[in-house]
């Protein structure tokens, strides 16, 4: 049986001089011969059903055969989960700066070409653990010598991103307002996709835009696309540049459910045993159609009038083009006027996820949907 370790890490203050703290969970592999991962929940506060998950996750590790390291942090965020407003939890943006929590994460482009230069005649091995403890230096100068100052979000965001950049693998888990289960992927690691019990899959483009995703693959992909400009070719992903990154989307927020949460953290063991992290048979991905688009098509749809919002559409089911969405419910126009308004677009879609509440304001963000999907 495994044993882990559990630590408290602290990631700020608040007024009083509490100590705002997350815990951290470490599982360590006696042999550690495959890529390590990390793993977090609750960035957005919520967005719990990864809480549950790392739950599960910690019960079933400790019967894995492990084969490397692996950490596991719930409550990533203090301040959001603890952030209500009534019987609702707001913690989606910093109630400070208006930041969305999950794009205070840090990424400094212009650091990756000197070091490519510097290590273009090195071994591999060398270049992975070095350019690991350059991201992790980056950040402790940010933490501790910036005399300007960092916000609240940033100074929990480098913390957790500080352990995420010592892993190979990086799972952050999220939900959605009303939602089904999707993956974040980027592009060059579609597929492994396929490993994950996650039907409809977003292939992300390889660039920044704040996320923790981003933030812990970006750098490896621009360290490989500059060593190719300098003439030296390896392939992300693989051997000593094994890096993968994934936002997992577990569902609807403000709830969990533990008996899908050990359905969930099964389908994360099926993907690490995958990668070689565990080995045992027992996980494997289901059979399932997957379907998959890129970002550029993951649309929203936006109310086009304000009212109560009746949602018709299935999540995960194409929906072909002209077939009511929802229908808005106008009672200021019953008698006079139109009081139902279907609400429909002009092309097939797969929806994922829609609003929370059946109240929307005209230009609310009804649904979003896949256009242009395929399966993988």
């Amino acid at each position: 049986m495994n044993k882990f370790t559990k630590e408290v890490m602290s990631v700020g203050e608040m007024a009083s001089g509490a100590k705002l703290t997350v815990p951290v969970y470490s599982f360590k592999s006696e042999n550690n011969s495959a890529a390590s991962v990390y793993i977090q929940a609750n960035m957005h506060g919520a967005e719990v059903q990864g809480n549950a998950v790392i739950f599960q996750l910690l019960e079933l590790l400790q019967h894995c055969d492990l084969r490397g390291n692996i950490t596991l942090v719930p409550y990533a965020n203090p301040v959001a989960c603890n952030h209500k407003n009534g019987e609702y939890t707001l913690g989606r943006f910093d109630p400070i700066t208006g930041v969305n929590w999950n794009r205070m994460y840090h990424f400094n482009q212009s650091m990756i070409q000197p070091f490519a230069e510097q290590y273009l005649d090195a071994n591999e091995a060398d270049i992975r653990d070095d350019f690991k403890r350059f991201l992790v230096t980056e950040l402790d100068q940010k933490l501790a010598h910036n005399i300007w100052g960092i916000t609240t979000g940033q100074r929990i965001a480098y913390q957790l991103q500080r352990l995420a950049h010592q892993a190979d693998i990086v799972l952050d888990l999220h939900t959605g307002p009303i939602s089904s289960k999707h993956l974040y992927c980027p592009e060059y690691a579609q597929a492994s996709a396929e490993y994950f019990d996650i039907e409809h899959t977003i292939l992300i483009d390889n660039d920044f835009g704040g996320a923790m995703d981003e933030a812990t693959f970006c750098p490896w992909w621009s360290l490989q696309q500059a060593f190719e400009k300098l003439g030296r070719n390896f392939t992300m992903g693989k051997g000593a540049f094994k890096r993968e990154s994934f936002t997992v989307e577990l569902g609807s927020q403000e709830q969990i459910d533990l008996d899908v949460a050990k359905e969930d953290a099964s389908s994360i063991l099926a993907y690490l045993h995958s990668q070689g992290v565990i080995d045992n048979q027992q996980y494997q991905p289901k059979a399932m159609t997957r379907y998959a688009c890129y970002l550029k098509d993951y649309k929203a749809i936006y109310s086009p009038m304000g009212g109560m919002v009746d949602y018709l559409a299935e999540f995960g089911k194409p929906l072909a083009a002209g077939e009511p969405l929802a229908r808005i419910l106008r009672m200021d126009n019953y008698g006079d006027g139109e009081a139902l308004h279907n609400v429909s677009v002009d092309e097939d879609v797969i929806p994922i996820l829609h609003f929370a509440s059946a109240s929307v304001n005209q230009g609310t963000e009804l649904y979003k949907v896949f256009c242009n999907y395929f399966k993988l």
